[in-house]
């Protein structure tokens, strides 16, 4: 019979053997009554009579699943994100709120389809991190009840209508294509501006004129080509025309 005794013993001691890790906090219940928070290492509670509820300390993350939202000037979309937190009091997380991580989250979808509808797409689609950061704000002053730090809270996609990604697009090729007008216009009122130069230069010094077309002979003769085409001085052709009588 002490055997027996013995062996019940062992195991009603090994059934109550509980380890808390270092990223945790377990919160302590006996018959249902909260009785505090048992932190890290070894823990021993009384089997039936006591039980814990574990909260991992370290941040977490939860996504925000994409949500259809009609943007304040009355273009439909599709965003979604991603929330950072960690519980900051284990007690709260547990006894103010079924399940925190949930709550969150729907929170954090809430606050996502508010703020992206009272703004237009272009802030929507410029301004992400801007937004994220009063979603941040709104959530962590929701959440502060329960004992939970919203950290950061970020936009990550922004799904648009077929038509608006098809406007868009041709809006930036007609942007690029400007540019590329400016850029080409640019570069031709530069070279206008050197022939205008190198001109003036060939009236103060007309050997100049003499000079460039040796360098000119030079470099075509290093080139195989068939045909080459030589300007002539005006005055070298007068030598060919014919004398009045």
């Amino acid at each position: 019979m002490s055997t027996y005794w013995i062996i019940l013993v062992v195991l009603i001691f090994i059934s109550g053997i509980r380890i808390v890790n270092q990223y945790e906090r377990a919160v302590l219940f006996t018959l249902g009554k909260y009785k505090g928070t048992l932190q890290p290492g070894f823990r021993w509670i009384i089997p039936v009579i006591q039980r814990i509820d574990k909260v991992d300390i370290r941040v977490i993350t939860v996504d925000i699943p994409s949500q259809e939202v009609m943007t304040q000037d009355n273009v439909p979309i599709k965003v979604n994100g991603v929330v950072f937190f960690k519980v900051l009091q284990a007690d709260k997380a547990i006894l103010e709120v079924e399940e925190y991580k949930f709550a969150v989250s729907q929170l954090s979808q809430s606050a996502l389809r508010d703020m992206t509808g009272k703004v237009e797409l272009d802030s929507v689609l410029s301004k992400r991190e801007e937004i994220g950061k009063k979603i941040k704000e709104i959530v962590d002053k929701e959440t502060d009840p329960w004992g939970i730090k919203v950290t950061d809270v970020k936009i990550k996609d922004i799904e648009l209508p077929d038509n608006m990604k098809r406007a868009m697009a041709n809006q930036a090729e007609s942007e690029r294509t400007r540019r590329a007008r400016v850029i080409l216009a640019g570069a031709e009122k530069e070279a206008a501006s050197k022939l205008l130069d190198a001109g003036k230069i060939i009236d103060k010094s007309p050997s100049s004129l003499k000079l460039r077309l040796y360098q000119t002979l030079s470099d075509i003769a290093t080139e195989k080509n068939s045909t080459i085409i030589l300007p002539f001085p005006e005055e070298m052709l007068e030598m060919f025309k014919p004398k009045k009588k």
